[in-house]
């Protein structure tokens, strides 16, 4: 089975939070920021950090970042409100899973947040959108350490 060909797509629940009234709790923030251009900007400047970042691109087999910077526009356009289309594609999320077969410590995460911060940063977001997109990929960034090794 590859990405494309999940299984269960159908049956799968896109991953959302939502309140008791069935409503996204992060809103229509994909909307509010721009929908798709934000998050595929987002995303170019977030991998032009890690193509020259000595720590994180090991991570990264191919020598193009350009699909692994389209699978974080995804899941991240999904996240925040957008199409469904990371899930209908991967499946499920599964971050920490599918980030463990690498060694994230927390020099890993400093290296990820410093570029997903300059990327964030230069998208121009009124400081509210910023502040709230901001809280979640820190704390997501937090929770993909796997190992306190060097």
């Amino acid at each position: 089975m590859t990405d494309n060909q999940f299984e269960d797509k159908d049956r799968v629940e896109t991953l959302r939070i939502v309140t008791n009234k069935g409503e996204d709790v992060e809103g229509q923030l994909y909307e509010l920021v721009g929908g798709k251009a934000f998050f595929v900007n987002l995303c170019i400047k977030l991998y032009e950090g890690v193509a020259e970042d000595p720590i994180l691109r090991p991570m990264y087999p191919e020598e193009d970042l350009g699909p692994a910077a389209e699978r974080l526009q995804l899941f991240l356009e999904q996240y925040w409100g957008g199409p469904k289309t990371y899930q209908e594609q991967r499946g499920h999320p599964q971050l920490r899973l599918r980030h463990a077969p690498y060694k994230i410590n927390p020099a890993a995460r400093a290296a990820w947040v410093k570029h997903m911060r300059v990327a964030l940063e230069a998208q121009k977001l009124p400081e509210l959108y910023e502040n709230q997109m901001w809280a979640y990929l820190d704390r997501a960034a937090t929770a993909m350490i796997n190992t306190f090794e060097d």
